[in-house]
């Protein structure tokens, strides 16, 4: 049986994650709070930000940024834009 979350990105109840994603308070938050479609949502703005800033996630300054950008797409202002980014389709 799934177990439902009220999601904080798509602001409704939805499927929540079937385990922690992410170590830490900021893992145990986005546990308890963030839907299955949302965390495909990050990975997918996550790749983006990899690929697009070359960032490595063995580099401990990478990983700290996307730890602040991860923090900012569930429960602060919402995904940063990256510049120079243009949209496919």
């Amino acid at each position: 049986m799934s177990r439902l979350v009220n999601c904080v990105l798509l602001k409704k109840e939805a499927e929540g994650l079937e385990r922690m994603t992410y170590p830490g308070d900021l893992g145990k938050r986005i546990f308890e709070n963030v839907s299955q479609e949302a965390w495909k949502q990050w990975v997918g703005h996550q790749t983006i930000l990899m690929n697009e800033y070359r960032l490595s996630p063995i580099n401990p300054k990478d990983r700290k940024f996307l730890e602040e950008e991860m923090d900012k797409f569930f429960f602060g202002d919402g995904p940063s834009s990256v510049d120079n980014l243009v949209p496919q389709g």
